[in-house]
């Protein structure tokens, strides 16, 4: 049996080999604005990367198209003036000193013409929610739709919503769902027809457990400053009402002739020594 000291020193030697050995970069992609766009349109594609500040290069159906240097986590390779050539499947590959470090998941873009009027999006309970609210996203087209699809700005996929069911439940929304919505609606008949894509909606999810501090916090601030006006309050009250001293000997009792009320000085009044 090996000595306990060589165990532990074994263990250690694994701990830093682990923690000297970089992990694989993880990489996305997504559009921005999401949605299917209209022949003339514009949209980014956008490659994001937490690693480093190497270089991502554009990959449309597996043919090469253009390379940009990281700014910040990412790099943005925009459309402009878009047209049906546009369409495919795009994805995006981060390098580091000519070497692919990692690959993106696959993006497809489609550009076709734009038919139908936007939709309506809403959401309830309510745009600012804490985490684990019951989150309902309501998109209504304007027109009868075969379907329509929910959008998140910086995911790649997106929410199918059918014709029967024209909302999207979140059961219990957390921090890392909040973000910007949208949503597009579509017809299918002898072809299919899309519309434009509905205005954005910003969801605000706050952390539970912040809100509920600042509310302590809150509370208690309140709590401490009622005490110091109550303790004002009583402070001022034994000032004013101290105890009456003695009339001198040979001095006349006040009267009702007196100002103010019988056998009391007048409120104006002040007990002077």
């Amino acid at each position: 049996m090996l000595p306990v000291t060589h165990v532990l020193a074994f263990g250690a030697w694994l701990v830093a080999q682990s923690k000297a050995t970089p992990s694989a970069p993880t990489i996305s992609i997504f559009l921005k604005p999401p949605g299917v766009i209209p022949p003339g349109g514009s949209t980014t594609i956008c490659c994001s990367c937490q690693h480093g500040n190497g270089n991502f290069m554009l990959y449309k159906d597996g043919h090469q198209l253009r390379t940009l240097k990281q700014s910040g986590s990412r790099a943005e390779f925009s459309i402009s003036n878009a047209t049906y050539k546009d369409t495919g499947t795009y994805n995006c590959h981060y390098l580091e000193g000519g070497t692919v470090l990692a690959r993106s998941d696959d993006l497809d873009v489609v550009v076709t013409g734009i038919r139908l009027p936007g939709p309506d999006l809403s959401v309830l309970p309510g745009r600012e929610v804490t985490a684990g609210t019951h989150v309902i996203f309501r998109c209504t087209p304007p027109h009868r739709s075969t379907g329509c699809f929910l959008y998140l700005e910086g995911q790649i996929r997106a929410q199918v919503l059918s014709r029967e069911q024209d909302d999207y439940n979140f059961s219990h929304v957390q921090e890392g769902e909040g973000g910007r919505y949208s949503c597009q609606c579509f017809t299918k008949n002898a072809s299919i027809e899309w519309s434009a894509v509905s205005k954005t909606l910003d969801l605000v999810v706050r952390d539970y457990t912040l809100c509920n501090a600042v509310r302590l916090a809150l509370g208690a601030g309140l709590l401490v400053l009622l005490g110091l006006i109550t303790a004002e309050a009583t402070r001022g009250r034994c000032c004013r009402g101290g105890r009456a001293h003695p009339l001198p000997a040979g001095s006349a009792p006040l009267t009702a002739t007196s100002v103010g009320t019988p056998g009391f000085p007048s409120r104006a009044s002040r007990w002077d020594k």
